[in-house]
């Protein structure tokens, strides 16, 4: 048995009449981490959360949380985790206390202990000046964040987070990524599923690929790029009349197709030693840039790579 991984899915199957959702998923989630779960949509994301979450039941396979059975002790498996799914699911017509208070209870809390809870989760939230407003006159981001804070009242163990940023603007996705990162550091170990690469990236310690029902590639961030084996320099010319010279140099030294946007050249590069060749070659040439950059490879770039779609 895995004892270091809080979450342990091995061969899941789950079929809906002709449409197989999930096709041997295998992944495991180590305690005290993020397991990012991407995939285009309909890949099977969102189906995986509800089998792990005990809200479906498996056609085959078998899979552990806390090392509790999702099927035969699912009871123990609800006690162990929390859920926020694509959209805010709180109740509009109470206000932000209400809401986590009718949680407290719900899960057996006295009405004391409720109403401390939900205190110290509004303050942690930063909706204590909302706390009293009905939860319907709340922004997008509070609303998430309220969302994310009803997940949290049974202080679980394991946090399962669905696409948890959808829909929301900048600063409201970087509030709730600051608040994951502190409940990573708090010891709670999440499974985040996201079509946001750059979430992944920014919140994941290892990811998880899937694409029609399974699973297309794992590792960290870093090695899923460097999968695509190829970093990619970007060019400005210092003269706009030499763009055409300048990607006639980047074409010598490329290891794919040179792409124009505008005035930037853009090309992938896989020998290590191309960007200095690429100096020399400008240079002896008499041509000067504006810009000149390398980078490694996106994730969006790596995703496009994987499924042949964009994300």
């Amino acid at each position: 048995m895995d004892t270091t991984s809080a979450i342990v899915a091995e061969g899941l199957v789950k079929r809906f009449g002709d449409t197989t959702a999930l096709d041997g998923v295998d992944l495991a989630v180590r305690t005290g981490t993020v397991l990012g779960l991407l995939g285009p949509n309909g890949a099977g994301k969102t189906t995986a959360v509800r089998v792990l979450s005990t809200l479906l039941r498996p056609d085959a396979g078998h899979a552990t949380v806390g090392g509790y059975d999702v099927v035969r002790q699912a009871h123990q498996v609800r006690g162990l985790i929390g859920l926020t799914g694509q959209y805010a699911s709180v109740d509009e017509t109470l206000t932000g206390t209400e809401n986590l208070i009718m949680i407290g209870r719900l899960l057996g809390l006295s009405r004391p202990s409720a109403r401390a809870r939900a205190k110290e989760l509004l303050a942690r939230f930063d909706l204590v000046e909302a706390a009293d407003r009905a939860a319907g006159r709340y922004s997008g981001g509070m609303r998430r964040r309220l969302d994310l804070a009803a997940s949290l009242v049974g202080r679980p163990r394991m946090l399962y987070l669905d696409e948890p940023t959808t829909g929301l603007d900048p600063r409201s996705r970087n509030d709730v990524w600051d608040i994951v990162r502190g409940l990573v550091a708090d010891g709670v170990t999440v499974l985040l599923t996201t079509q946001y690469l750059d979430e992944a990236d920014q919140l994941a310690t290892e990811i998880v690929v899937i694409d029609h029902g399974r699973v297309i590639a794992t590792g960290t961030p870093d090695q899923l790029k460097a999968r695509t084996g190829a970093q990619t320099v970007t060019l400005r010319p210092a003269e706009p009349a030499e763009l055409e010279k300048i990607t006639a140099v980047v074409r010598h030294i490329a290891s794919g197709e040179v792409d124009v946007r505008g005035d930037l050249v853009v090309a992938p590069v896989a020998d290590p030693g191309a960007l200095t060749r690429l100096v020399r070659r400008l240079d002896d040439a008499g041509l000067t840039v504006a810009e000149l950059a390398l980078r490694s490879p996106s994730l969006d770039e790596v995703f496009l790579h994987l499924t042949g779609a964009a994300a």
